[in-house]
């Protein structure tokens, strides 16, 4: 069996003076008690805020990343019934109209002439605000408030594969959501009973190369709010895993590494998600629509596969207990990059 992870309950600093991994960071907490002071390691710094909300009629997601030597900023927007889906990236080279900070609370912003993002947190609450000009034909704007609950508990891992090359991962599920998205004349809503927000914080030093599975759902279920949050290949072999589940803002911690299979001929088969030792995870995600995205600049080669859809199965509490997942609706992907 995998060895059990080691818990923070302090806060610690991810990088000693000379920006390599401080070995006290390794490990995983249930709030974001690790401080992303990443420096040196010129062209292999990767960071990014990247918000995924779901509402009873649309998906929306907005991300600011910068990877050293570009900033890229991008917002998509997916409305279930009809599949009207558009996204927008913008890549400017070493841009100043950036802010990714140390912590994952702390306000962020990204600005140019075609499209504006931003966050600030007061008041246990995330103000984002989103405009985009000529997004399909249209203007984009958002705004929304999301609620972060005194009680709710975060996924925080260190990841490491060696003292030059780490990650740390932030995941904040299920944050309840009110506001509005409005493209042209058309206004979605938001309100925080049906509407949940995640936040996917990272901030590391990776190789070159790298090849990612995610999945993640933040619903309302039969009468509990659960969130999931599953990793899978780029985690394999550090003694870490990104995986975890939530009810109603409160953290189980999954140990063992979890494996995805899936047709990549075709990514909208269903998937078949499970712990790889024991029985704990058996779920089946059914996707109903795919988000391809895809990069091949000079330093950057990317391609996501990005599918939207719903999970079926169980996963195990610790006590042993099973936790009925039906019909949460959630995204998966597969996503590799040469960066």
């Amino acid at each position: 069996m995998q060895h059990v992870e080691r818990e923070l309950t302090e806060f610690v600093k991810l990088c000693d003076a000379r920006g390599q991994l401080n070995p006290k960071a390794i490990g995983y907490a249930k709030q974001p008690l690790v401080e992303s002071n990443l420096r040196g390691n010129f062209m292999r710094k990767k960071k990014w805020n990247s918000w995924c909300v779901f509402g009873d009629e649309i998906l929306f997601s907005a991300t600011i990343s910068h990877l050293d030597y570009a900033t890229v900023c991008f917002v998509y927007f997916f409305n279930y019934e009809t599949q009207r889906f558009h996204e927008k990236t913008i890549v400017l080279p070493f841009t100043r109209h950036v802010k990714l900070p140390e912590n994952a609370l702390d306000p962020c912003y990204f600005r140019s002439d075609s499209m504006t993002v931003e966050s600030i947190y007061s008041q246990d609450a995330t103000h984002l605000t989103v405009s985009a000009k000529e997004f399909d034909g249209e203007d984009l704007e958002a705004i929304l408030v999301i609620s972060h609950p005194k009680d709710y508990e975060s996924l925080n891992v260190v990841v490491p594969w060696n003292r030059q090359t780490f990650q740390f991962t932030g995941k904040h599920t299920s944050l309840p959501v009110n506001g509005m998205v409005k493209i042209g004349s058309q206004r979605f809503e938001f309100e925080k009973l049906g509407s949940f927000a995640v936040l996917d914080y990272g901030r590391g030093v990776w190789p070159r190369e790298s090849l990612r599975n995610w999945g993640m759902a933040s619903q309302r279920s039969l009468g509990k709010v659960i969130g999931l949050n599953l990793g899978g290949k780029w985690t394999d072999g550090t003694g870490m895993t990104e995986n975890a589940f939530f009810v109603n803002g409160k953290m189980t911690k999954i140990h063992e590494d979890i494996l995805f299979h899936y047709d990549r001929e075709d990514y909208k088969k269903p998937w078949l998600i499970h712990s790889k030792f024991s029985d704990d995870v058996r779920l089946t995600f059914s996707p109903f629509f795919e988000r391809v995205s895809k990069t091949d600049a000079r330093l950057v080669k990317s391609e996501v596969h990005q599918l939207f859809g719903y999970y079926n199965g169980y996963v195990r509490y610790s006590d042993g207990k099973k936790l009925k997942i039906t019909r949460l609706l959630g995204s998966i992907e597969e996503n590799y990059a040469k960066w």
